[in-house]
């Protein structure tokens, strides 16, 4: 029987890893990810998990130590955020090329410089090309859940990939929210128990791992990446599937949320798809037909899926929290342009840049974006095939000034009280 509880994400994220109760975990503190190694540190240390727990000097050895303990045979993770990400690099091409289904919990914070410590999908996203299945949450809820899906989407046999299950820095990793949570043995019987097929410490069958690849065989490498990838959409949906059966709560590559008759859409991954939602609700009683794609599967890309949930559309903003500094866009505005046109789908679509550096989003900003899009289409109005949402002085949402309540005198100079 599920049960309710009031938890931030890193503490949801935590508690399905007590749950699922992995083989060892190695990590390294880095805002806003630092929580996660904390709390799952103290569950082991109060007797609630027999994880070993691993410290290490950086995020560098944090994953090179994950990926020992996984070809090793055992069940790993790690977790870190931006520049912790950003020094693990290296590691990750080799935790995906090795076929290593470890699991890295991702809190996605803006990369340096300049220094920020706040969401943007900038570290995740420079990440994408790096052979991991990225799998990205709304809330806190989704942050549970996803998690206690990642280990049988990874260690499938058609799949064996690293798997990132990425969150919103702050706004869902340290927000708290009302969840539901499985009992724990529930979860243990949904995961189930690790079986390597393929492992260094099996004595019966000596291999090598991570060897030198001449030019013969690393193209066959990289080929057999790709096919796992493209397994992995098959087994996600399955898996999703299997959960929603468990918990009530089915999961596929996206959210089609009131988009069945939209003329007009936005798509959008992770936490400000709530925002667009409201946005949604509003103008929808206004009777604008308008409908949001958020999108959760990252890696593999589900480009046939979005195109025909978006081929009805008149007009579409694709919604980028990162910056593809290619003069036209997101990552994000790059790959859903390339699915609308490799499936003939003739939707007018624009990529717009939003919220970097933990810049808010706001329900009026996405309110204006659907009406620019209807003033597109219907009026011919001008709307820029890129842009930038929610610059200082864009005039692009009226900015509410402060109220003058009034002025107190003090040693000679006035000091104006306001009020927002």
């Amino acid at each position: 029987m599920a049960k309710r509880d009031r938890l931030s994400g890193n503490e949801a994220i935590s508690y399905a890893i007590k749950q699922v109760n992995p083989d060892v975990m190695p990590a390294f503190p880095i805002t806003p990810s630092t929580e996660i190694p904390q709390y799952v540190a103290n569950y082991i240390a109060n007797g609630e998990m027999d994880t070993d727990f691993i410290p290490v000097e950086s995020e560098h050895s944090s994953m090179s130590a994950t990926i020992g303990a996984s070809a090793a045979g055992a069940r790993a993770l790690t977790a870190t955020s931006s520049c912790g990400l950003a020094l693990m690099w290296e590691e990750l091409y080799v935790a995906a090329s090795n076929r290593l289904p470890l699991a890295l919990c991702l809190v996605n914070r803006a990369l340096s410089g300049p220094i920020n410590i706040n969401c943007d999908h900038s570290d995740s996203m420079g990440a994408r090309d790096t052979g991991f299945i990225q799998i990205y949450a709304e809330n806190n809820q989704e942050v549970y859940d996803n998690f206690v899906q990642a280990y049988r989407i990874s260690e499938h046999k058609d799949v064996m990939l690293p798997i990132m299950i990425c969150q919103d820095g702050f706004i869902t990793s340290h927000a708290v929210e009302n969840i539901e949570l499985l009992e724990d043995n529930e979860v243990k019987n949904f995961v189930g128990e690790y079986e390597p097929e393929n492992f260094l410490l099996n004595a019966d069958q000596p291999m090598a791992l991570g060897p030198y690849a001449v030019s013969n065989y690393y193209m066959e490498t990289k080929m057999a990446q790709n096919t796992a990838m493209n397994n992995a959409k098959k087994v996600i949906l399955e898996v999703g599937k299997e959960y929603g059966a468990l918990s009530g709560r089915e999961y596929g590559f996206f959210e089609a949320y009131r988009l069945e008759d939209a003329e007009y859409a936005m798509v959008i991954i992770g936490s400000a798809a709530g925002t667009s939602k409201d946005a949604v609700d509003a103008l929808r009683d206004k009777g604008m037909k308008v409908g949001l794609l958020k999108l959760r599967v990252f890696r593999p890309f589900p480009d046939e899926e979005i195109a025909a949930a978006l081929k009805n559309c008149k007009a579409v903003a694709i919604m980028d929290r990162s910056e593809g500094f290619r003069s036209k866009g997101g990552p994000l505005g790059t790959e859903v342009k390339a699915a609308l046109y490799d499936h003939a789908a003739n939707v007018r679509a624009f990529n717009l840049v939003y919220g970097l550096g933990g810049r808010d989003f706001t329900v009026e900003e996405a309110e204006r974006i659907y009406m620019d899009l209807e003033a597109y289409d219907k009026e011919g109005k001008a709307f820029e095939e890129y842009r930038y949402v929610g610059l200082r002085g864009d005039g692009y949402v009226e900015e509410k000034k402060p109220e003058t309540v009034g002025t107190t005198t003090m040693n000679g100079t006035d000091y104006t009280s306001k009020k927002n």
